[in-house]
């Protein structure tokens, strides 16, 4: 092939290499691997744009006279390596317009991670605002290339005939790949191989989370690991079919129709579908850690009384933002597990994109400093006796990171949500207060835990804030609370507690999560 494709600047047949090792950091200047696997900011930033593309839509209005499908698509925006928009398309904007609308000429400089190629008519308004970089996922684009067929599932991928490609479809490919060719954004395809061993840290830190062992405490019969094969299977079914294309000769034809046909020269089309499928396997493992049975964010009834704004968001919306939580605390500096946190904001008034009335506000995880280097601060935990080489003063949370970095102000007139995957600890409840959060979605399986670096004390203390903790469905009063010893909520004494259980087995040591 003389000519290679500009979609993807390294050219087919060349995989791009590994940065795992070398990779910068979205929030320090790391040049050293950590203690553990972590994902690379490539791989997060599609993975959140995948996990967008699903995000819960309360109407799905289809138009059964269209003569061509649209597809939903999920975009990241990011600059200088910081998430600053989390889109989706709605039932009239695609995430495209909907970024552009959000945005505007804020896009300069900023890329973007589509999951699937947008079309035309965003490609066009994307370009004109100046983006620096676009990156997508080759599968089926936003106009479908095939004819639609009835389906139950609105995203679901046609299985119509490939020659059945619809006149628009082809119109639209052939518009896209002219405003690509005379365009001045960098637009490509960034995939990378997972770390060696993330996969395997992926699955066993979401099996044991702490959303499945409040799981496992209400039910002492349920067996984990069934239980987690089972979610985690389903979902893995599913997303490959949402974004692995069929067969690979499927594949093939719809980028050859697409105009990308040099992407199917080997082995770079093998190595951009194996890329995937690690990515769809990781995806589906951290969603498989929130699961969809007997539990869900119900609200606290401490409370005196509401706070002003009694909004709230529903199970689906609510456990989609805890898993892109969840996907965030995979990019962690902590050489454990990590934390995320995501901020959105209710408004009024409904707009007509993917999100409806939630706006992002920011998001982050628990790093150290920016512009540090990764092995500059200690990475000792509370079990190291010298607590002068402890991580616990340097680490910056990821609730103050996603406040720090926040997109917008946090208005008193809307609600404003933090979804979070561990208790908020007492060195961010005041900022979470004073920040004028007035919803909270996590476990608190960490209340009023002291381990003298830090602890979960002040959290039951937030009496005007709305928590909605993952909890039994229905929350049942009768149901008492994770036992306290010394004072705290430990996973040893979970461990050692449900060890005798039958058919349980003892849980792995993961990792202990720390702020």
């Amino acid at each position: 092939m003389e000519n290679s494709d500009k979609w993807d600047r390294t050219g087919p047949g060349q995989s791009r290499p590994c940065k795992e090792t070398r990779d910068s950091s979205t929030q320090t200047d790391s040049k050293i691997q950590g203690h553990g696997p972590r994902l690379s900011k490539v791989n997060l930033f599609t993975l959140l744009s995948l996990w967008m593309e699903l995000f819960p839509q309360e109407n799905h209005e289809e138009d059964d006279n269209s003569q061509f499908q649209i597809r939903a698509v999920g975009l990241v925006v990011v600059q200088e390596g910081k998430v600053v928009g989390l889109h989706c398309s709605g039932a009239e904007l695609h995430a495209g317009q909907t970024a552009i609308i959000q945005h505007g000429v804020r896009l300069a400089d900023c890329q973007l991670y589509f999951s699937r190629r947008p079309c035309a008519t965003c490609l066009k308004m994307i370009i004109n605002a100046g983006v620096r970089q676009i990156s997508f996922w080759p599968g089926a684009p936003e106009i479908s290339m095939l004819k639609p067929t009835l389906t139950n599932h609105p995203n679901s991928i046609s299985h119509s005939p490939p020659h059945a490609i619809t006149k628009e479809a082809a119109l639209d490919a052939i518009a896209t790949e002219q405003l690509k060719s005379n365009s001045r954004p960098h637009i490509f395809v960034q995939l990378q191989p997972l770390a060696p061993g993330l996969g395997q840290f992926v699955y066993e830190t979401s099996r044991d989370c702490d959303f499945m062992e409040k799981m496992v405490y209400y039910d002492r019969l349920l067996n984990r690991e069934e239980l987690f094969n089972s979610e985690r299977g389903r979902h893995l079914k599913d997303f490959s079919s949402q974004f692995l294309v069929g067969t690979c000769q499927q594949h093939k034809d719809i980028l050859t129709h697409m105009g990308l046909e040099n992407f199917c020269a080997e082995p770079y089309f093998s190595n951009l579908r194996h890329n995937m499928r690690e990515l769809v396997e990781v995806l589906a493992a951290v969603a498989a850690g929130v699961p969809q049975r007997n539990c869900g964010f119900y609200r606290e009834q401490l409370a005196t009384s509401l706070p002003p704004h009694d909004e709230e968001v529903s199970q689906e919306v609510a456990r989609h933002c805890v898993i892109q939580a969840r996907l965030l605390a995979y990019r962690t500096e902590d050489p454990k597990v990590g934390v995320g946190a995501v901020i959105w904001a209710k408004g009024k008034l409904a707009g007509c994109s993917g999100t409806g009335c939630l706006h992002l506000v920011g998001c982050g995880f628990n790093a150290y400093p920016a512009g540090s280097k990764y092995a500059e601060y200690p990475q000792m935990d509370s079990k190291q006796k010298d607590r002068q080489r402890r991580k616990y003063r340097y680490i910056v949370h990821a609730e103050q990171n996603a406040l720090t970095f926040r997109m917008r102000d946090i208005k008193p007139e809307e609600a404003t949500m933090l979804f979070v995957t561990k208790c908020p600890c007492d060195e961010c409840v005041p900022l979470i207060r004073g920040a004028g959060i007035t919803h909270i979605y996590t476990s608190d399986l960490d209340r009023d835990k002291d381990k003298g670096d830090i602890s979960y004390l002040r959290f039951s203390s937030l009496k005007d804030i709305s928590k909605f903790i993952w909890q039994m469905s229905p929350p049942a009063s009768s149901v008492p609370s994770p036992p306290i010893a010394n004072g705290c909520i430990g996973k040893r004494s979970r461990q050692s507690e449900q060890e005798s259980y039958r058919n349980k087995k003892p849980c792995s040591d993961s990792p202990s999560v720390s702020c």
